[in-house]
């Protein structure tokens, strides 16, 4: 793997991906934050030597190198899911290139589904905590301690430091920001009645598919990481609609720009 990196990071420095500080995963609807940023130069994924091509339709596949709130970023416009076909390792190789070209702080989007009832549509939860049911570890293979403690630490996987920021900038913006536990399944398909009532018993606020494999392995390289949930649908077992896509993306497209808000006034202040 280290080879591969190598190869990877060779390909994005001569693309002038230098020195970013800032790496940033943008979820599902969650895009429009490119629009904020001075780009300097975007890579489609399927371009990148090593690199995982997204598979689904509303995830675009770049990743753009430029400046917000005067920090060098690199973002990842879609990213990657089990559910795709990809191995856990496949899904979290972006941050480990991210983590090579020299990013120190990870900034995560996603859209989820709320267990906790007091969450509503296209409202925001800063993830505290999260539960891995995607069956597996992206640190589960061979020569994983030659990039980093084999046994990570997780007692603390999301910095404590920027959600105290987050909720202070979220207060004076007024911007509504739940806080919760995320959990993360492997997907594609929605979760049965039955399924939300466990995740409601063992301590869910919002499900969804991604995002946990990609914290894993910050906490493996110790990059410190922050991560917002937009609530999409309300996963009620007892008054259950059949999902609407569409409906998930309208409701993402509704909280963006308070993600977006929050997102760019941490990043000023770190």
């Amino acid at each position: 793997m280290i080879k591969l990196i190598n190869e990877t990071v060779t390909y994005l420095k001569e693309k002038g991906f230098e020195s970013p500080e800032i790496g940033i995963i943008l979820g599902t609807g969650l895009g429009q934050l490119i629009n904020e940023i001075e780009i300097i130069n975007e890579v489609s994924y399927n371009h990148i030597p090593n690199f995982p091509t997204a598979t689904v339709e509303f995830h675009k596949g770049k990743l753009i190198f430029g400046i917000i709130e005067g920090k060098k970023v690199v973002v990842m416009q879609g990213r990657f899911h089990l559910y795709e076909g990809y191995s856990s390792q496949d899904v979290t190789y972006p941050v480990r290139i991210m983590n090579a070209l020299g990013i120190s702080t990870l900034l995560v989007s996603n859209a989820s589904g709320a267990i906790n009832l007091n969450f509503k549509k296209s409202e925001l939860m800063l993830v505290d905590d999260h539960i891995n049911l995607q069956g597996g570890s992206p640190l589960a293979f061979k020569g994983v301690e030659l990039q980093g403690e084999r046994f990570v630490d997780m007692s603390r996987p999301y910095d404590q430091q920027m959600n105290s920021m987050l909720k202070t900038i979220a207060a004076q913006k007024n911007i509504t920001l739940h806080s919760g536990v995320y959990t993360s399944v492997y997907g594609p398909q929605l979760e049965t009645r039955a399924e939300y009532r466990m995740l409601k018993l063992i301590g869910s606020d919002a499900v969804g598919m991604s995002t946990v494999p990609e914290v894993i392995v910050a906490n493996h390289l110790g990059i410190k990481v922050a991560a917002i949930s937009v609530i999409t649908d309300e996963c009620d077992p007892n008054h259950l609609n059949p999902v609407d896509v569409q409906d998930i993306m309208k409701m993402a497209a509704i909280a963006e720009p308070n993600m977006i808000a929050l997102f760019k006034e941490l990043i000023k202040s770190l």
